[in-house]
């Protein structure tokens, strides 16, 4: 893309940034680079590409339009979000803290629960709502605050701006998991934080056809020690994914809007409907967060959680379900049921969940871009089941 990408809108960088057109054929979109090598012309003499593991161009390519997407420096590419999660704890040492959100995906709470805890990492989870208490958390050292906003599932809203101020005064970075909103509808790093994190998996592909995740940074030695971590642990995300994940962002900005528009009617509906206990959704004005949110973000997005009432009220709704799939994971173009508390954070345990509130009666929904009438009325007939 010729000129100065930065003055260029949203969808025009989505498609172009990252993406000149292929230098020997003049192809149109990034060819997938499917080699593990590169020849050298002569000793110490190559084109920039050595080994596959260290770079490839179609993820290059990935990466370059994702950090300008988010606004940041680099973006680097990993087999999954949860390895972008992974790469982004390799800034923390043995013995120093991380504040987190409580209420964060079941696979980030696995993570720092039972696997880092080998190194000593010290997870210190806090209701990152509460600035206050984000400020108690912060009165000894740490190294990294993460936060996400929305939570996985309860939607929690967190002050983004006021966090990165806190977290910079007590000298730790921040990094925001991205994935629930994308660059689309937010950009944590125009807000101060200092790093970014998607799953790829999610909205940015769009289409339930890949695995993988990426990080955005700010500050150069960050996306030099990112890179170094590509290389030694090797959890990079292949050409073909790369590829997949370019393919689904071109459409990011046309998908994010009729995700939302179908995600607000389903939210009245289930906001308005007697056999629906509670709906946590930003986008409802009576939710904890909404104003804050409005100020931080340009949508609300297509995630949406509710409780009827009990464990046989939830199966019995998801049984019922026919356009809505029961499955994990969202972000797809098309709808998606799921049960928390048995599925995505049956990994927390039960007593844990209970404190957080992810309740045996919680749904939570990944609305898609299918017709609006046909969601709604699947959605008003699964309840009839109730």
């Amino acid at each position: 893309m010729k000129g100065d990408p930065k003055s260029r809108g949203f969808s025009t960088r989505a498609i172009h940034a990252g993406q000149s057109p292929e230098p020997v054929t003049g192809a149109v979109a990034v060819p997938i680079f499917q080699t593990s090598t590169y020849v050298h012309e002569g000793l110490g003499k190559s084109k920039g590409f050595d080994y596959a593991r260290t770079q490839n161009p179609t993820r290059t390519a990935l990466e370059q339009n994702v950090a300008s997407l988010e606004g940041g420096l680099r973006g680097h590419a990993y087999a999954s979000g949860m390895a972008a999660i992974s790469a982004l704890m390799t800034l923390v040492r043995a013995d120093e803290r991380v504040v987190l959100s409580r209420n964060v995906y079941g696979g980030t709470y696995r993570l720092l629960v039972q696997v880092l805890d080998r190194w000593r990492i010290h997870p210190v989870w806090v209701d990152t709502t509460d600035l206050d208490a984000i400020r108690a958390a912060l009165r000894e050292p740490a190294r990294l605050v993460i936060v996400e906003s929305p939570t996985n599932p309860l939607m929690e809203i967190t002050d983004l701006r006021a966090v990165a101020t806190l977290a910079h005064e007590a000298g730790a970075l921040l990094a925001v998991d991205n994935t629930f909103l994308s660059p689309y509808f937010q950009r944590p790093l125009e807000l101060g934080a200092d790093a970014v994190v998607h799953s790829t998996t999610k909205f940015l592909n769009g289409h339930s056809d890949s695995i993988g995740g990426v990080l955005v940074s700010t500050r150069p030695e960050d996306a030099d020690w990112f890179a170094f971590v590509q290389k030694s642990v090797g959890a990079i995300l292949s050409p073909f994914d790369c590829f997949l994940t370019m393919r689904g962002i071109k459409t990011l900005a046309v998908r994010m809007e009729r995700h939302e528009r179908n995600a607000h009617a389903v939210a009245r509906l289930l906001d308005e409907h007697p056999k629906v206990a509670r709906v946590f959704y930003p986008g409802l004005p009576s939710f904890p967060g909404h104003e804050i949110h409005a100020r931080q973000a340009s949508g609300f997005g297509a995630m949406i959680a509710f409780e009827v009432a009990d464990f046989e009220s939830a199966r019995r709704l998801l049984d019922r379900l026919e356009v809505w799939s029961l499955a994990e994971s969202l972000g797809g173009v098309e709808s998606l049921a799921c049960h928390p508390a048995t599925m995505t954070h049956a990994s927390i345990p039960k007593e844990r969940r209970k404190e957080l509130g992810v309740s045996d009666e919680l749904v939570r929904f990944s609305v898609g871009i299918e017709d609006q009438a046909d969601l709604l009325g699947d959605l008003e007939r699964g309840l009839q089941e109730i």
